[in-house]
């Protein structure tokens, strides 16, 4: 937020997987009050990016806590003025997959996503934009799949930045903002600071924001996908396949050790609890990544095994051995994952 007490924001967030999450907000009036709950929302949302949700989930647990923050102010004393002041918000969340080239997007009240592609070419993104948070129309929250191409340019603003550029190209909607994204053959960073710099922004009631993200092919060398056969010795077989990428990476074998072992375990798991197909995959990204997706549903749960228990430790090793690990359901069933810190990327 300003100094005049706007609520507008914008983050990014690694995901598990190599995804990225952009996410872009505006909390509706001026002051103090509306400066505190964006930070509350910034707040709720990155508690709620650990959860590895996709966007039109996360959109609804942000409307929950939005629908809290109003409840909360409605109980106030009848003398505050506070009491009476709305509280809305409105936020639009992207999550980008560089495998499957993929973003999926979900809205709540705020306006689209702009696309600029090869030769600068510029399209909007439609979406089916759920209602903003806390207003009681949403969720459901539906969500919007579009391919970027590598090189793409994905433009994130608040309803500010329209209204600024308006003067300066004569037009309405996108179109003023579509022709300042036009040149994105340099760096994001000269491109953001030079239409801000163009727009008259202290006139405005809120905060111009601009989130820009270009895409990139992610690194074939970096990762590793096998399918497994569906037998017993498909865990050793997914061992012996993990052993020879991370010697191909230059991991260490303490390292290396522990990844052999959260591949067996959720493999095993897998195989006796989920459905075929079965696949491993391994990341070498900001952190060692290991997925296993199969088509069963039926999500794991983490046990604490007794002493005479033959079963139930495959998760538990799991979390002692991984720095983080998680759940990812997607239209053809779940995926779970683990992530560990390289050596060189440990403190």
């Amino acid at each position: 937020a300003d100094d005049r007490g706007a609520g507008g924001w914008s983050n990014t967030c690694a995901l598990p997987g190599a995804r990225t999450a952009l996410v872009v907000g505006d909390v509706a009036g001026h002051g103090v009050h509306t400066a505190v709950t964006m930070g509350q929302l910034r707040t709720a949302m990155q508690s709620l990016a650990a959860l590895d949700l996709e966007p039109d989930e996360f959109l609804a647990r942000l409307d929950d806590t939005m629908t809290r923050l109003a409840d909360e102010r409605r109980a106030l004393p009848h003398g505050d003025p506070l009491r009476s002041q709305p509280l809305s918000a409105t936020c639009l969340c992207a999550l980008y997959d560089p495998f499957t080239h993929t973003c999926t997007i979900a809205s709540a009240g705020h306006p689209p996503p702009v696309v600029v592609g090869p030769g600068s070419s510029t399209r909007v993104v439609e979406l089916a934009a759920g209602g903003a948070l806390g207003g009681g129309g949403g969720p459901p929250y539906a969500t919007t799949a579009v391919t970027l191409a590598d090189g793409d340019v994905l433009a994130l603003y608040t309803a500010s930045l329209l209204e600024a550029a308006r003067p300066e190209c004569g037009e309405s909607g996108t179109l003023p903002l579509q022709r300042l994204l036009a040149d994105t053959d340099r760096p994001l960073q000269d491109l953001c600071d030079d239409i801000l710099y163009r727009l008259r922004l202290d006139a405005l009631p809120g905060d111009a924001i601009l989130l820009l993200a270009r895409t990139h092919p992610f690194p074939a060398d970096c990762v590793a996908t096998w399918l497994l056969d569906e037998e017993p010795t498909a865990p050793a077989v997914a061992r012996r396949h993990a052993r020879r990428q991370l010697v191909g990476w230059g991991v260490d074998e303490d390292a290396a050790y522990d990844t052999q072992e959260l591949v067996s375990e959720l493999v095993t798991n897998a195989l006796r609890y989920g459905a075929p197909p079965v696949h491993l995959r391994l990341i070498n990204d900001r952190k060692l990544t290991c997925e296993v997706h199969d088509a069963g549903t039926s999500a794991p749960r983490l046990r604490h095994a007794r002493t005479i228990d033959e079963g139930g430790r495959g998760l538990f090793i799991c979390a002692q051995l991984a720095q983080n690990w998680g759940i990812r359901y997607t239209n053809d069933g779940k995926t779970v994952w683990t992530e560990q810190a390289l050596p060189s990327q440990r403190p």
